[in-house]
Parts: C-alpha cells; structure tokens; sequence
C-alpha cells in the first residue's frame, strides 16, 4: 500500500514523464481476452489498497467494465473507469440540440415557432469532469495512457478510489471491509450533493450484493462474485457535501437523486410567452409517450437552458457522471421539446447529458437512474414500458411534409435500447415463430458496430467502431447493396447514407416491423413503402420472431396516406378555434404492405395558445369521432386513419 498523499506530492513534479504500458487489444470477435481484465482489477486493487469488489462495483456503474475503445463517454469519461477529461473533448459542440435555427421544438403551427439562439457554449468542466488530471498525478501515468490502455485506466481508478479514501480517514487496504468505503465510493460518483453521492453509491452496493459478470467489448470475461456488504452509509457525511431539498409534489421515485429546477412560465409580451403551457394531464389528457433525447451539450448549460423563458423546455435533464436528475416541468403540464405538437401534448420529455453526434457512450449510472425514473412514471400514468410508448426523440414524426427534414435524431444509434429496457425490467421478449409475420429488432449491442461516418464534424471520417442498437437496411439481400431511401429525408429519391445522423434506413432495436420477405441469412420488412432488407443470420440473429396486429388498406384501396399526427376532423372544432388541417404526410401505405399495430388513438387536439388561456378554446382538448391507429413505418412510428385500414393477426 503506497502513502498517496506523498506519492501524489512527488508524482506532480514528473506527471507525463512516466507512462504505463497499453494492455493488449483483444477484438471484441474473440474471447481470447480471458481473465486478463480481471487480473488487472485485481492487481490494481493490490496496489492501491482498494477492496476488489469496490473497485469492480464502482468501475460497472460506470462502463459495465467497458474499454469504448479509448473514447469518450457523455461527460468527457474514459475506459473502464471513466477518468473524466472534458477540457480534451472541449471541441465537442456546446449547447443543446434544441439550438437550431427555424427549429420548432413546440410543433405546433397554430401559433408563430419559438426561436432559439444557436452556437450557446457548456459552461467550464466542474472538477468531477477532470477526474484524469488526478490520476495521472497519483500514478505518474500519462494522460494518454489513462485514456486508451484500460490496465492504466483501471489502476488510476483505483489510485483515486484510495486517496479519498484516505482523505476521509477511512480504512484502507485491499483487504479491508468494503463496507467502510461508502464514503470513498460516494466522492467517485463527482456529485455536488449528499443526495447524488449517495444515490450513486448505493448503485454500486447493490451491484457488489447482487455480482455481475459479462464479456466487455473488447472480449474479456470479468465477473464480481455477489458478496453480501452492508454499507457504512456514515461516511457519506465526511464529504461535507449540500442536502438538496426535495419538495412536496417532486416527481421522482425516492431512491433516485432528484432536485426541483422549475422552467419559468412566464408573459412575455405582445402574445408570445415560455417556455412550456399549463395543462391538466392525465385527467384532461392521457400521457401516452416518455420521449427519450440527449442534449447535445453538457448537463449545467442544459439546465440553464431551460431556465430562460424565452427558450424551450423540457420534464427532466439528467447528468451522464452519476446519474442525478433535475425535473423542470411538472408531468401535467407540456413541454416544448419533441418538435410535434401531438406528441408534445401527450408526452414527459427526458433530456440525457450526451452528443449522440460525436459517437460517445452513455454511462450506466445515468441508464439506470433514467430507467428507474421511467419506470416510475410509466407505473403512475398508465405509459406501456414498450417501443410504441418509450420512443426516443428519433421516432417523433414530423407534423406535415415540410417539418420531416428538421426532426431530430437523438439519442441516436449508440443508446442501448435493449440494456435500458432490461434495466426497466421490461425486456424485449417474443412468442413468434418462422411464420408469424412479425420481427422485433433486437440485435446483440456488443458486437453490432455499423460502419457509421461523421462523428466529430467530419462528415466522411468513421465514427469509433462502438455498439449499437441499429440495424442497417438495405435494397437487397446483399451487404453492397444501397441502402433504402427515405423520400422525406431526401425528397429527389437518393439512397440513404451511412452518416451517423441519416436514420433513413436503419431500424432499432425493441422496433417490430412486419416481414415482407426471407432469403438465406436475410429479412426484409416493410418499411416506409419499400421493402428493405437487413442481416439477419439464424447462427447470430439480430431480430427476433414475434406475434401482434398489422394494418393494411381497405380492400380497392391502392393507397391510403400517413399522417404526422392525430388531428380531429374539423366539425369537431368549436365556434373561434382555428381548425388545425390533417395533412397527410409524404408516405403512403400501398395495397400489399403491413405495417405493426402500436396504438389505437383518439382524434386530439389540445389548443393552448396563450399565457392566462384567454384565447376562445384554450386549455382544452379537442376531441373528434376520428379515430387513428399507430403504426410504426419507418425509424418514426406515424399514424393512419383507422377508417382507412383493415387490422388482422400478423400470421394470417
């Protein structure tokens, strides 16, 4: 066991001078890898006197003892034990996705678009984004070297476990009793409160009580034997860290760090006003949708944000490091988030710490709080935890054909859909056979890594070969062959593209398309009114067969159009409120193709145009005899008109 606080003394002076050799590279092909990431837990646990399980623990709430390639997470983390170095990854676009010019993230074309400003900057990395620097002190390992070389990563993890542990005056030593590094466990996490700190070490606790084991991403088995550790949770208070107030009425389950960050609601003169609107939800409107986004931007300068009145709004922001959550807008009422006045109106927005256009990766902390926060929700309103109800910001439709192009993507490609509905206790489980008519995409995240361009602003240059939930479709059973097209994305009919941002022929896993055809190791789907195919080998399948309820036109119907959204007819408008045309969208569903069943809807609309609800209508929802059915036909789920479609069983 080293004397830290004289080692990081001496190390200060040589910082960089020393650098520990990268552990060999093992492809995430082969499990080759073995028990080395083990051993090399074990001997940093014995170097710097950290109890294994801790270190394991700590280091899977973070990664799930990942290596991501030596690149970075959402908050600037690296490897195993996400070593935080934002200032490195400074040239990643600041801000929030929200700042796009002509961008309407209300959706709503009954009132003029709020305008955002663009090019807004994160706020300087607090000192839980540069966890590295202090790594590197204590080791004498270069800041590369803790970067890209897992071994290095791991020790230096283990370095800064001890030494708050020793800033604490706790019991040190591998040998020593996990239980008494609560305190050291909950400084890791980098959390500015006692709430968030703790929150973040009981994760851990639970994790070394339950054990784990996995194969990583670059093909090495680690396991964390289940022990059965009582934490001293009395340690936690050594850190001298900020109690958060949680008010009556906060809208978080009890063992999740939550604070109460309210948006303004506020006049702001000549009609206009922000950032959300007052609604009565469920009891006027049934929520249907948790929309999940990441924000493009750091956690704090999101926050802030969402603090002006004059921009746009959103439920919760949650922060990558450790997981904590700021709720903004209460769940009745609706913020301006999902670019879709329907979807807005019946759905809770969740904003997630992330750059989803940088090919960065997503901690577990921040999955696992999300889950937990979703979970919540979804129990209290009545939401389905499936892929019709729990949609990222990716699957919102445009209103009409004009807004298809300006959706956003997020949380993009590499949010593991699958390990998030695990985490919501909710997974993608089927009852389908060979003949059933249906597949539900689910392939494995680990070792599925599309060849994506474009991370980082170059838009030709590959993104970091990391997992992903994303399948690629194609025009034909073939690899070489163009990828599908998307008419709304590319109206003169070009194929698809592999850059990281074009969704147009990728689908996602927990998405159930129905089949359309079979050959070899291929599956086609219907898909945007076009066949299209993706790999799906029977040694290594990456969907799954499955059973439900498919529409298809009415009988004599060539055609029949796809909607954005699901507007009543306009006899049911009252007297003074401004009928809000149903306008169908560029697609159209053909005599022959099916398409999933997600949802059966009710025609709405909610008019809420004003700031005291003064307007003729306002505050109120308007419902017609239209009803809608949800189907999901593309990347985005859309809608038709039920009167339109015949539904029958996906087998017949």
């Amino acid at each position: 066991m080293h004397n830290l606080t004289a080692r990081i003394a001496l190390t200060t002076v040589v910082v960089g001078a020393a650098t520990l050799v990268p552990a060999t590279s093992v492809p995430a092909s082969s499990p080759a890898g073995g028990d080395t990431r083990q051993r090399e837990y074990a001997a940093a646990a014995t170097e710097y006197g950290v109890p294994e399980s801790v270190l394991l623990g700590v280091s899977y709430l973070e990664s799930r003892w990942d290596a991501n390639a030596g690149t970075p997470s959402t908050s600037g983390g690296y490897g195993p034990m996400h070593l935080t170095d934002a200032e490195h990854v400074v040239s990643l676009p600041g801000g929030n996705h929200h700042d796009h010019d002509g961008e309407d993230p209300r959706g709503d074309d009954s009132r003029p678009a709020r305008e955002v400003d663009s090019g807004r900057m994160p706020a300087p990395a607090p000192e839980a984004l540069r966890t590295l620097d202090r790594a590197a002190a204590i080791t004498g390992a270069s800041a590369e070297a803790l970067r890209t070389a897992p071994e290095a990563n791991i020790a230096g993890g283990a370095a800064l476990l001890a030494s708050y542990q020793e800033s604490i005056g706790g019991p040190v030593g591998s040998a020593s009793d996990p239980a008494a590094w609560y305190g050291a466990v909950a400084r890791y996490s980098g959390a500015d409160s006692a709430d968030a700190a703790a929150a973040f070490a009981d994760e851990v606790f639970a994790t070394i009580q339950a054990g784990a084991s996995r194969v990583t991403d670059d093909g090495h088995r680690v396991t964390l034997a289940a022990r059965d550790v009582r934490p001293a949770r009395s340690w936690l208070a050594k850190l001298g860290l900020r109690e958060l107030a949680r008010p009556d009425g906060l809208e978080c389950p009890t063992d999740i760090s939550c604070e109460w960050i309210p948006a303004p609601y506020q006049d702001l003169g000549g009609s206009d006003y922000g950032n959300h609107d007052k609604g009565n939800r469920p009891q006027q409107q049934k929520i249907e949708y948790i929309v999940i986004h990441d924000t493009e931007g750091y956690f704090q300068p999101s926050v802030n944000l969402v603090l002006d009145p004059t921009y746009v709004s959103w439920h919760y922001t949650l922060r990558s490091v450790d997981g904590h959550i700021a709720q903004h807008v209460k769940a009745k009422d609706v913020g301006w988030h999902a670019g879709n006045w329907y979807v807005n109106a019946k759905a809770i927005g969740l904003e997630h710490e992330g750059f989803a256009a940088q090919g960065t990766w997503y901690t577990e902390a921040m999955y696992r709080t999300s889950a937990k926060l979703v979970r919540h929700l979804a129990l209290r309103l009545g939401i389905p935890l499936d892929r019709n109800h729990i949609i990222g910001h990716d699957n919102v439709p445009g209103t009409v054909p004009s807004t298809v192009r300006g959706m956003h993507w997020d949380p993009g490609p590499y949010w593991d859909w699958a390990h998030y509905f695990d985490l919501l206790k909710a997974p993608f489980r089927t009852t389908g056979w060979p003949g059933s008519g249906l597949v539900t995409i689910d392939p494995d995240f680990a070792t599925n890594k599309p060849a994506f361009v474009g991370c980082g602003g170059d838009p030709i240059a590959p993104c970091p070969p990391r997992g992903s939930s994303a399948v690629v479709l194609h025009t034909a059973p073939d690899a070489t062959a163009p990828l599908v097209r998307d008419i709304g994305l590319r109206p003169g009919g070009e194929n698809a593209t592999m850059h990281v941002s074009d969704h147009g022929a990728r689908a996602s896993a927990g998405q159930t398309y129905a089949v359309a055809d079979r050959q070899g190791d291929w599956t086609a789907i219907w898909y945007l009114g076009q066949k299209a195919w993706f790999h799906n080998p029977r040694s290594a399948p990456t969907a799954k067969w499955a059973t439900g309820l498919v529409v298809t036109p009415k009988a004599g119907r060539a055609t029949i159009p796809v909607y954005g959204r699901a507007y009543p007819e306009e006899a049911a408008y009252p007297e003074g409120v401004p009928y809000q045309a149903i306008t169908p969208l560029q697609y159209t569903l053909s005599a022959g193709q099916r398409y999933v069943v997600g949802n059966v809807l009710p025609s709405e609309y909610y008019r809420a145009v004003t700031f005291d609800g003064s307007s003729p209508g306002d505050w109120t929802v308007i419902r017609g005899d239209k009803r809608y059915i949800q189907v999901q036909f593309g990347h985005r789920v859309m809608f038709v008109d039920l009167a339109d479609v015949d539904i029958r069983a996906s087998f017949l």
